[in-house]
């Protein structure tokens, strides 16, 4: 933003000079070559009326040699001719231009003809007008170096340019410090934005400079910051007292049931058996809410990590459930860095993974993808089962929406929190050929990868798992 401003700034002044200081430098340089063209014809009629009595009459006067001398010290060259062409007088230099009886004769009507010779100069023909009438008697070509109102006009070019320039400066001067004074405040509260989205509860704008309004915008930020700490803490003390409140009785009964059990008879043991799976199903739900909570709740500051190394880990902890139940579970992951939660990706895994496990029958497969795609780092996770409809998909991050009975319909609820709070996205769609695809996408972190391949790191690309017999059941 600073930059903008300094530019816009030095825009508009670039654009004062263009549009008012340079069309008055070329109305004074034109007016000053006027002048200076003026004054050069007016010389030349000066020696003119001079030399007409000594063209006409025939009378020498010492008027027209002082005239001429005057001249030749100002840097003028002069010739004066008679009807003829013939020189009559004027510096040894004499200059050379149009025939000057023939140019004077011409002009006789209208006045001197102004020439531009070579060099630097600028040349006048006057015609010598009889006094009684007879018309053009001879003429005066003068030239006359134009050094002088050349460097007029540089001076004057000189001057535009050292205040246009002065003008730039300053502005650039003052636009920096307004946009210091704008921005460093700005970018204070910038920073404190991204602690607070790291999970920095604590984080809150330290400038009090700059603008009235940003000053305001920092005092309501850091209310509001506050307000969230108090509510993201008591929302965590609830969940404590939660878990502390219904996991310790739940665990107490089980144990008391497990007594009861062991000194029943055949039918009440069976009755007690299934007080038992209820009481496990409840925990499982107790267990998958306060999951939930702590989801979207969540303030775990995002670290980078290499994707292909969490895939193949969590493929690795798969494995014996993948062979148990007759499962293939295959991998083709590319080199790939994400940012997110520490452990957060594992849980996202873990329960797309458990949820496409327990939906397959013996034989089916999971495949899982992971690739950079423009600026997410995108996690595929795909399997041949049965599927969602489109209504199911419609609804599966939301609590309790289960595919099958004995799901808790919280699974897929967690992994949407926390992709979510991560700053990416989570989506659901038909696998090619049948079943379901859910696919993650994570903001992209980069990472040297050479540098693991030369230390025999990094992971090939494809992992094959066995397979074993399972249940069905999408949470």
């Amino acid at each position: 933003m600073a930059r903008r401003i300094v530019l816009s700034v030095m825009a508009l002044i670039a654009a004062v000079v263009g549009f008012v200081a340079v069309p008055l430098g070329l109305v004074a340089a034109g007016q000053d070559r006027r002048a200076f063209q003026d004054e050069t014809v007016g010389s030349a009629a000066t020696i003119a009326n001079i030399a007409e009595e000594r063209l006409d009459d025939g009378v020498i006067s010492p008027a027209l040699g002082a005239a001429i001398a005057a001249l030749r010290r100002q840097g003028y060259r002069v010739s004066v001719v008679d009807a003829a062409g013939r020189r009559v007088a004027g510096t040894p230099d004499a200059p050379a231009g149009p025939a000057p009886v023939a140019a004077a004769t011409a002009a006789g009507h209208r006045g001197a003809v102004v020439y531009h010779p070579p060099g630097g100069w600028i040349g006048v023909v006057e015609p010598v007008r009889s006094d009684d009438g007879r018309g053009v008697v001879g003429a005066v070509v003068l030239a006359r170096p134009t050094a002088q109102v050349d460097r007029r006009v540089n001076l004057l070019w000189t001057l535009i340019a050292v205040v246009a320039a002065a003008g730039l400066v300053a502005a650039a001067l003052v636009a920096t410090a307004l946009a210091r004074w704008v921005s460093g405040p700005l970018r204070e509260l910038e920073r404190a934005a991204q602690a607070l989205g790291d999970g920095d509860l604590a984080a809150r704008s330290q400038d009090r400079h700059g603008p009235a309004e940003v000053r305001s915008l920092a005092e309501n930020f850091n209310h509001m910051a506050a307000r969230l700490q108090a509510l993201v803490v008591g929302h965590r003390a609830t969940m404590a007292d939660v878990s502390h409140q219904l996991r310790t009785p739940l665990a107490a009964l089980r144990l008391r049931l497990d007594v009861l059990a062991q000194d029943s008879d055949e039918e009440m043991a069976a009755e007690l058996a299934g007080a038992q799976e209820e009481i496990a199903r409840l925990s499982r739900l107790v267990n998958g809410l306060l999951a939930v909570a702590r989801a979207e709740n969540v303030t775990a500051v995002p670290v980078t990590f290499a994707v292909d190394d969490v895939v193949v880990n969590r493929l690795a902890a798969w494995r014996p459930a993948a062979e148990e139940r007759g499962v293939r579970l295959t991998a083709d992951v590319q080199p790939v860095a994400a940012r997110m939660g520490e452990g957060q990706l594992e849980q996202v895994l873990d329960n797309l993974i458990a949820n496409a496990l327990d939906v397959l029958a013996p034989g089916g497969t999971v495949r899982i993808e992971a690739a950079a795609v423009a600026d997410k780092a995108r996690i595929t996770v795909a399997d041949d089962g049965p599927g969602m409809t489109e209504q199911q998909r419609k609804h599966a991050f939301r609590r309790f929406e289960t595919g099958a009975s004995g799901g808790t319909g919280l699974g897929l609820a967690i992994v949407d929190r926390l992709v979510l709070a991560a700053g990416g996205s989570a989506t659901l769609s038909d696998t090619s050929g049948g079943g379901l695809t859910a696919t993650v996408d994570l903001p992209l972190a980069r990472r040297d990868r050479d540098h693991d391949r030369d230390h025999g790191l990094w992971r090939g690309p494809s992992i094959g798992l066995g397979r074993a017999p399972g249940p069905a059941g999408r949470t």
